[in-house]
């Protein structure tokens, strides 16, 4: 798949690593021109949800592109506060205009109605529906029940240097599932000493280096900005690393203590 690199996923999917996210992204022409611009710039990963309600969006921009469908991944997520897993999936893939997703999350981990649901979804996966499926939003312990064939391919959180979860983080790379990090810029925090202050030194933008610290350990990172600059800014993080120390720096930003989700 074109778009820069990828990591394989339980199943053996390949997920770009860098994806556009479409969280608060007003249906209509601000998602579709997102996408558009997100393509341009050389993205192959669009994230969305049932919830967003801007999936005919993505379905348009999408069929606008002229890009074949094995040439995106696609990821959309289940409310288990709603319906079953299958009927809204069928609903999503009717407002997407596709056949199948290559992701399909629980949204949040609903009690009752998520972990009942969890083997739909993975039924979904065996009948050709989604490709892969994960969770979003789940801590160890939710996680810890879904080991062994039942393991979601990608947990979804907020992820970034002042949100860190190492024990998420390490609970995930040793069970095989791929940490997908949502908000990976942290809304205005950007501009923080720490993080300018490497940016500056290495003639790098400030979020350029928070998306480079996520991908360095192991996540797949989903920014969401409907302006064209952004966007293309946010492509450039594969042509340079970060070293040692910095990222000892950033890890140090973190205000979770390292604990994570408690879901």
């Amino acid at each position: 798949m074109a778009g820069g690199p990828v990591r394989e996923v339980a199943g053996g999917v390949e997920m770009p690593v860098l994806g556009l996210g479409v969280w608060q992204m007003a249906a209509g022409s601000e998602t579709e021109r997102a996408i558009e611009w997100a393509f341009e710039a050389g993205y192959r990963h669009v994230d969305t949800a049932a919830y967003y309600r801007n999936e005919r969006s993505v379905g348009a921009a999408l069929a606008r592109s002229g890009l074949a469908r094995d040439e995106v991944f696609v990821t959309t997520k289940w409310m288990p506060a709603l319906r079953s897993a299958a009927s809204e999936l069928q609903r999503s893939l009717e407002r997407l205009g596709l056949p199948f997703v290559d992701l399909y999350l629980v949204h949040w981990p609903v009690p009752i109605r998520a972990a009942h649901g969890w083997p739909e979804l993975l039924e979904l996966r065996d009948r050709g529906l989604a490709r892969a499926v994960g969770v979003s939003n789940y801590g160890v312990s939710r996680l810890s029940k879904l080991v062994g064939d039942r393991r979601p391919a990608v947990n979804q959180v907020q992820f970034n240097p002042f949100h860190f979860r190492r024990d998420l983080l390490e609970h995930c790379d040793r069970h095989g599932i791929v940490l997908e990090a949502y908000s990976p810029l942290e809304r205005g925090r950007v501009d923080h000493p720490a993080i300018a202050q490497i940016a500056a030194r290495i003639g790098r933008t400030p979020a350029q280096v928070m998306l480079r610290w996520s991908v360095q350990h192991g996540a797949i990172v989903i920014p969401k900005s409907v302006r064209r600059d952004r966007i293309q800014e946010n492509a450039r993080i594969f042509d340079f690393e970060l070293g040692a120390d910095d990222m000892v720096a950033l890890d140090r930003l973190d205000r979770t203590g390292g604990s994570g989700n408690a879901r």
